[in-house]
């Protein structure tokens, strides 16, 4: 008998509103003998069928809802579910040859699901048990769709073990070697599936990149936490005069180099190795200053708890990004986590524009790009905070 989920009385009304996540302190009874990783059905206290969706009990999210009627998770519906949201790509511009994201999880009607196209190759991310236990009709489907060369498997993260899972590396589908080169904004882009952050690339950037150009002409530049360079490139490409890559991984260095190389910038983009933190203080104490200051760092948090800290981590790279800023120029800075909101961000930038003692305006602010498009019906799907300030 399969798995029957009721809500408590009154726990309906956000899931019904579209919101694919069921927690279980939100559940009255479950009724069934199924397994985890098997299909559920959700209903309302008073006995209204909501959807369907994958049972985890190791999970804090018992239920991730993706099915309002009577379908089934067949080849064939994957196959519908991929294509839909691959239309939506089609229609926003995007490319196999530029790279983009295919499938983004929930957004799309595919919790656990994420499927980034790097143009003949596909990197595929299954982050819920019952989307691994799913794989082979997944894989299948996507093979339907995109016909790749190969499918390589990113389940290198830390959210699959909260499902019961390990985190692996792999080749999914076909025998080729895991790099890729895009276009990107007219650059190529050397792109690592096996070795790169997340999927190979911060795709959810590239149109920020490309925005970045406008304040780069002419400048100086300093990209901290640079990974590959996307936003070096972006800016060499807008007619800076120079770039300083800075990052704490060699590997990601050695990619910028290379990706300078592919486009013909070696003699504007150089790079230096280590603690993004202490270098900026550095460059503090030797005067040095820069036209624009790049800050793109990690998630500096991954739960609630450690908000506080992260805003404290933002504050004080943002802190010393605004004291090498040279007057009349530009900071750019991000965040991606979505614990962290827009406004607990902008008033984070307040607070290190007041610590800086620079006069700062806010001239542009943006988000995630469109083919990471965010669900309205839950907020964790928007996660990108991008600024620029103009500073006096």
């Amino acid at each position: 008998m399969p798995y029957r989920v009721v809500l408590k009385k009154n726990e309906e009304k956000r899931v019904i509103q579209g919101h694919p996540r069921v927690y279980a302190n939100e559940v009255a009874e479950i009724t069934g003998n199924g397994k985890n990783g098997d299909l559920a059905e959700v209903f309302a206290a008073d006995g209204r069928f909501i959807g369907k969706g994958y049972i985890n009990h190791l999970s804090k999210i018992l239920v991730r809802i993706f099915i309002r009627d009577d379908s089934l998770p067949d080849v064939d519906f994957y196959v519908k579910r991929i294509r839909e949201a691959d239309a939506l790509r089609t229609r926003l511009g995007f490319t196999a040859e530029g790279g983009y994201r295919a499938v983004f999880g929930e957004s799309d009607g595919l919790p656990g699901l994420i499927v980034d196209r790097y143009g003949d190759l596909l990197s595929v991310q299954l982050l819920t048990l019952g989307v691994d236990k799913n794989r082979d009709t997944v894989i299948e489907a996507l093979r339907r769709v995109y016909s790749p060369r190969g499918i390589y498997g990113r389940n290198d993260v830390p959210v699959r073990e909260k499902e019961g899972l390990k985190q692996t590396k792999e080749v999914l589908y076909g025998t080729f070697e895991p790099v890729a080169v895009i276009n990107e904004n007219g650059i190529s882009m050397r792109v690592d599936l096996e070795n790169g952050q997340k999927t190979g690339y911060f795709l959810d950037q590239k149109e920020n990149r490309l925005a970045v150009r406008r304040y780069a002409k002419g400048a100086r530049v300093l990209d901290c936490f640079s990974n590959v360079g996307g936003f070096s490139l972006n800016c060499a490409a807008a007619g800076a005069m120079e770039v300083t890559a800075v990052d704490i991984s060699e590997r990601a260095l050695s990619e910028v180099r290379l990706n300078s190389q592919l486009n013909g910038f070696e003699s504007i983009v150089g790079t230096v190795c280590g603690d993004v933190f202490e270098i900026l203080k550095n460059y503090r104490k030797e005067g040095k200053t820069f036209d624009l200051v790049i800050l793109d760092p990690p998630a500096f948090c991954k739960s609630r708890e450690d908000v506080k800290n992260a805003l404290r981590g933002y504050r004080d790279a943002n802190v010393c990004g605004l004291r090498l800023v040279e007057k009349g120029g530009f900071l750019v800075t991000s965040s991606c986590t979505h614990f962290v909101s827009f406004d607990m961000f902008e008033n984070m930038l307040r607070e290190a524009a007041a610590l800086s003692g620079r006069n700062v305006r806010v001239v542009e602010t943006r988000t995630q790009a469109p083919d990471h498009g965010s669900l309205l019906a839950g907020d964790e799907s928007t996660y990108l905070k991008f600024f620029v300030l103009a500073v006096d």
